[in-house]
């Protein structure tokens, strides 16, 4: 009975619709990749698998509810529940201890990840102070790109009467691109704004 009820809760959670991106990702992108990079077998097109988002939060040594203000905030980012990430070693200079809560991530995957990902570029970075395109060099060898927010008030979900204290994230795009290039056309084609790579305004 328990099963059935986490299950009808999960598909309760879980957006019916098509989300927009993944309907012009089929429609549009994944047709232009096939064309810029070559590729005649579908399923080398590179395509998003995950999202993943992440807070560290250091002041949560010694004061815990900064860790339940960044759960809080990170799930109503994600719309899903995030887990606490745990410290590995202890510092005694910093007063850490090991297994001590000192962060959280949520990994996105299907429509919340489509979903995200476009309130991302739609909303939440269009609200950055100062926006100029992101940068065009965060990527890890291995096709996967990584961006940093330096607070969580630029999701408009976020009740700044609730969270008063800025607080940072980490948000990785994890692709199945063979390489870096392939990684950027991809998410420049699903509509990331990063710089051009001479330094110049963000890409097209």
């Amino acid at each position: 009975m328990a099963k059935k009820t986490k299950a009808a809760t999960a598909a309760a959670l879980e957006p019916a619709a098509t989300p927009r991106l993944l309907e012009h990702y089929l429609q549009t992108v994944r047709p232009h990749l096939a064309k810029a990079l070559g590729h005649t077998n579908p399923h080398a097109i590179p395509r998003l698998e995950k999202v993943v988002i992440s807070m560290g939060v250091g002041a949560a040594v010694t004061e815990k509810k900064f860790m339940d203000e960044a759960i809080g905030a990170l799930a109503q980012i994600a719309g899903q529940k995030p887990i606490a990430t745990l410290s590995k070693a202890a510092v005694s200079g910093f007063k850490l201890r090991e297994n001590l809560p000192i962060g959280c991530k949520v990994t996105l995957r299907g429509n919340r990840m489509y979903e995200f990902f476009d309130r991302l570029v739609s909303v939440a970075l269009p609200r950055v102070r100062d926006f100029r395109g992101l940068s065009a060099t965060a990527f890890d060898g291995h096709g996967n790109y990584s961006l940093g927010l330096s607070e969580q008030m630029v999701f408009p979900e976020v009740n700044p009467d609730r969270y008063t204290r800025p607080q940072g994230m980490n948000i990785t795009f994890v692709t199945s691109a063979r390489s870096d290039d392939e990684c950027r056309e991809l998410l420049v084609a699903m509509g990331l704004p990063l710089k051009k790579q001479g330094g110049g305004d963000a890409a097209a």
